[in-house]
């Protein structure tokens, strides 16, 4: 069986060269609008997603994330977790947000693949530098940066994953 999510999860990788073509409100709305919907621990929506689109904004953010194919992205949307505003386990205080997050990311990236967008995950940048450039409150994280725009590329190599087997146990 191939159904819809699970040919759109395969067309989804990292792409990391866009071109300069902006994306369109629109779009970015529909995106936007997908992970709203994504779900969350006891429903909190511990997100906000600052959407950088602005040139000078997105060289100063650039700053934050030293790689050159970064740069040609026009747009990224910078997704952040609110630790306030996180639900807490009971028995031993985990704090979902980091859960929460990627849920709410890959739903972008999954909307951005289905309107013909790459995207790519990045979570190796300089936080507190991304903090202070976006003005964010001291529980406000900023998760990962979310290069999203047209791709310019070949087709993206063949995904390595482990085998159903491997990864799956029944009992």
């Amino acid at each position: 069986m191939e159904g819809n999510l699970l040919s759109l999860s395969r067309q989804r990788h990292a792409t990391r060269n866009y071109a300069q073509q902006p994306v369109p409100d629109d779009v970015l709305q529909y995106i936007l609008e997908v992970a709203r919907m994504a779900p969350s621990a006891v429903n909190y929506q511990p997100w906000t997603f600052v959407v950088v689109r602005e040139p000078d904004m997105l060289r100063r953010l650039q700053a934050v994330y030293h790689r050159e194919w970064f740069n040609s992205a026009p747009c990224c949307i910078v997704v952040c977790g609110n630790h306030n505003e996180s639900w807490h386990r009971a028995s031993d205080g985990k704090d979902h947000c980091d859960i929460d997050i990627a849920i709410a990311t890959e739903h972008l990236a999954l909307a951005a693949t289905e309107c013909g967008l790459g995207t790519c995950w990045v979570c190796n940048f300089d936080v507190e530098a991304c903090a202070q450039l976006l003005e964010l409150p001291s529980n406000v994280e900023p998760m990962v940066l979310l290069p999203i725009g047209y791709p310019v590329e070949s087709e993206p190599s063949p995904k390595k994953r482990k085998t159903i087997d491997e990864i799956v146990v029944w009992r």
